[in-house]
Order: C-alpha cells, then structure tokens, then sequence
C-alpha cells in the first residue's frame, strides 16, 4: 500500500467557504474515490495561513489520481472547489509531499 501525502493552498478569505462545502461531500464524489482505490483519505488545515495537507493510501497513487481524472464527478468537483484554490483547480496545484521515514 503506497501512502501519498500532498499539499494544496487556499485563498484565505476562502477558508470558512470551503469548510462549509466539505459539510455533505457529493455521494457520487465519495464513490468514484473509492472506485479509484483512494482509501484512508483525509484532508488537514492550517486556518491561519489556508495550508490544506492531504494524506491517502492505495495500491497505486498515479494510477488512483490518473483514473480519478477521468471521472466526471471529479471534474465538476474540481471545478466547483477551483474558487476556493489560490492555483485554480485543486487537482492542478498539488503539491506531492516525498515520504522519507514511517513508523510502524
């Protein structure tokens, strides 16, 4: 199981909105995720500054954000979430974090 950690940046201002949107995550959303082998998914923020850090595990993390693009659930997502993001579409501005130590 790879475990991928990746970092995305809000618009400040943005922050108390994108909170309220992640309230009732789309079903469909939800779906394709699991769909796509995204497992043990969580997003974490820093309030003061807009830092978003996501942490996920699956068997293949290219393979899991390449099939997820083509979901078009994900795409009206990205969109959706694009005004929140201070790089536009989340998708488009993630920052891959490189996994150097873990404790088991």
């Amino acid at each position: 199981m790879q475990r991928a950690c990746f970092l995305m940046h809000l618009k400040p201002e943005r922050i108390d909105d994108y909170l309220r949107v992640h309230e009732e995550i789309w079903p469909e959303m939800l779906d394709a995720l699991r769909d796509t082998g995204w497992t043990n998914f969580s997003l974490h923020l820093h309030k003061e500054t807009g830092l978003v850090v996501g942490y996920v595990e699956t068997p293949d993390y290219e393979r899991a954000t390449s099939e997820m693009a083509k979901k078009e659930v994900n795409s009206r997502w990205q969109t959706t979430m694009a005004e929140f993001f201070q790089a536009g579409r989340p998708d488009e501005g993630v920052d891959l974090l490189e996994e150097y130590f873990h404790l088991q």
